[in-house]
């Protein structure tokens, strides 16, 4: 009868230390996954920020290209305008001619000046509208990052519960994919899982 309980004694010892293990397993992976999330949130913060100043950015940049092509669009209708007095104008005198073409040339380097600068603005432009994309990658990493850890930690919390070890391999699973796109997007690489950003879009 002392073999028995020694044997049922020794099961039960040899569960708790397993159970133990399970949860000193599963305590060590919340508290890495857990700095781990607070980490990418942090930087994921910084790149909402910079991706509002890039998009303010392109507003302002294409409302200051509207604003050059309306100038050049008055220029150009002056220069018409001139050029029609101009080619009309076979009274005119010396005087007045040159006066003419005097502001003839003043607007026709307005309307020049103007196709310049607007190249120009819109370059920087489409330059901030990329930087703005580029950004958005990287906060859409952190989001699956997010994601991924999250339904990790639910998982293991489950696993503390029920003290299922399978569940501890399964909330790995998404514990790696959060953990690759979060470290993918901290050290800016365009690691991108594209159908899991379009489900959380």
């Amino acid at each position: 009868m002392a073999d028995i309980k020694d044997a049922i004694e020794d099961v039960v010892d040899k569960a708790e230390r397993a159970s133990d293990r399970l949860n000193h397993v599963i305590a060590a992976l919340v508290a890495v996954l857990a700095t781990m999330m607070a980490l990418f949130n942090v930087k994921d913060g910084n790149i909402v920020q910079a991706m509002a100043q890039a998009q303010a950015r392109t507003v302002d940049s294409w409302t200051y290209f509207q604003a050059k092509s309306t100038k050049q669009s008055l220029a150009e209708s002056t220069l018409d305008q001139l050029t029609f007095e101009r080619e009309r104008g076979t009274s005119l005198t010396p005087e007045s001619a040159a006066a003419l073409d005097k502001k003839i040339d003043f607007y026709r380097g307005k309307v020049n000046r103007y196709e310049v600068e607007k190249e120009e603005i819109r370059q920087q432009a489409e330059a901030y509208e990329k930087e703005y994309d580029r950004l958005n990658l990287h906060d859409d990493q952190f989001d699956i990052a997010e994601a991924g850890i999250t339904v990790a930690l639910a998982v293991l919390g489950i696993a503390a519960l029920t003290r299922r070890s399978w569940l501890v391999w399964f909330a790995l699973l998404f514990a790696g994919v959060g953990l690759a796109s979060g470290i993918a997007g901290f050290v800016g690489h365009d690691f991108h899982l594209g159908f899991i950003a379009a489900l959380l879009s």
